[in-house]
């Protein structure tokens, strides 16, 4: 029954976007067709139905953090030591400010000689809850995804496993953490065990929002705006691809369905090798967003108001009034972190 309206609830909402879409190209450019949506708009009120087929609250614990407590430790102090890289200078807090909910608000992120990537660095808060890690979905799971920038040349520059391994093993306090958070192992001074620990830290960055107290039913968690903004996100097709726990990183996507989008990256394709993966990447979460910019796979993005005109753009072939911007983005501001706002 749920997948029944589930796909009846995406067939309207998809003929809903066609039909505006159509609208647009048909030169109609006021209002009442382009983000104000004044001629579907009844009311504000998103029902409880809605809401459950598109969204879930975050989960109280994805790791069970009292028998991982050793593990989880070695993972925090990893995460925040720069000795992972070859100038002792640069730790994935580098990149991943905790402080900063998860990101460095550059573009893109310098490395170990000033050299920077050619991706914006995505935050680490609720990663752990994504079908898969980076923009293109290379890494399997936070475990995986922490060993990379490691090795990587640009970013923290370590020249091997070994070489990783060589240095912590002459460290006083790895010496004691590696041998208690993997006790079962013979020998515990492992490269894959770097990961394990950091990922088992990450798996502790979820971020309760009140827009999570508003899905658990508190219709008070959200201010009036917030409350419009969700319902024209939702009636606008954003939902789509922004849904689940993390309010996205569920699924890859193509960048530009719609209207093209000029950029070099061919994105998934890089590593896949199928045609259609061009162009094509992760989703991002939208938990903590307006936290997070510059926006989109190479931080060209400045502002969020500008992201959502090019997403409403580009995705879904819209042109979307102030209004439409101002209550979404009310509503995104919702899903920033309550300890953190």
């Amino acid at each position: 029954m749920k997948l029944i309206l589930f796909l009846a609830l995406i067939l309207s909402t998809h003929v809903y976007a066609q039909d505006s879409h159509q609208h647009h190209h048909g030169g109609t450019h006021n209002g009442d067709h382009h983000g104000g949506m004044h001629s579907h708009d009844h009311g504000q009120k998103v029902d409880a139905i809605t809401l459950k087929l598109f969204f879930e609250p975050l989960p109280d614990s994805i790791i069970d953090q009292k028998k991982n407590a050793t593990l989880i430790k070695l993972g925090r102090i990893l995460y925040m030591d720069p000795r992972l890289s070859v100038n002792d200078k640069i730790a994935c807090n580098s990149c991943h400010l905790l402080n900063k909910f998860g990101v460095d608000n550059e573009p893109t992120s310098p490395g170990h000689e000033g050299k920077r990537g050619g991706r914006n660095a995505p935050t680490t808060l609720n990663a752990a809850l994504h079908i898969a890690q980076f923009w293109d979905g290379r890494a399997k799971d936070v475990e995986e995804q922490a060993l990379g920038p490691i090795l990587n040349p640009i970013e923290m520059g370590m020249p091997s496993e070994a070489a990783v391994i060589n240095k912590l093993k002459k460290i006083d306090e790895y010496k004691e953490l590696f041998p208690q958070a993997f006790k079962d192992e013979k020998e515990p001074f492992q490269y894959k065990n770097v990961g394990k620990a950091i990922g088992a830290f990450e798996r502790t960055l979820l971020t309760p929002s009140r827009f999570d107290e508003f899905l658990k039913g508190n219709e008070n968690a959200l201010k009036e705006d917030e409350k419009r903004g969700l319902k024209k996100f939702i009636d606008m097709g954003c939902v789509h691809c922004h849904n689940g726990v993390a309010i996205g990183g569920n699924s890859f996507k193509k960048l530009g369905i719609v209207e093209p989008y000029e950029t070099k990256d061919m994105g998934r394709y890089e590593v896949t090798g199928i045609e259609i993966d061009k162009k094509v990447f992760k989703v991002p979460s939208l938990r903590n967003i307006t936290k997070t910019g510059p926006y989109f796979h190479d931080g060209s993005v400045k502002t969020l108001d500008q992201a959502i005109r090019e997403m409403a753009e580009h995705q879904l072939g819209q042109e979307v009034d102030d209004q439409f911007v101002k209550d979404v983005k009310a509503f995104l501001g919702s899903l920033t972190a309550k300890d953190m706002e």
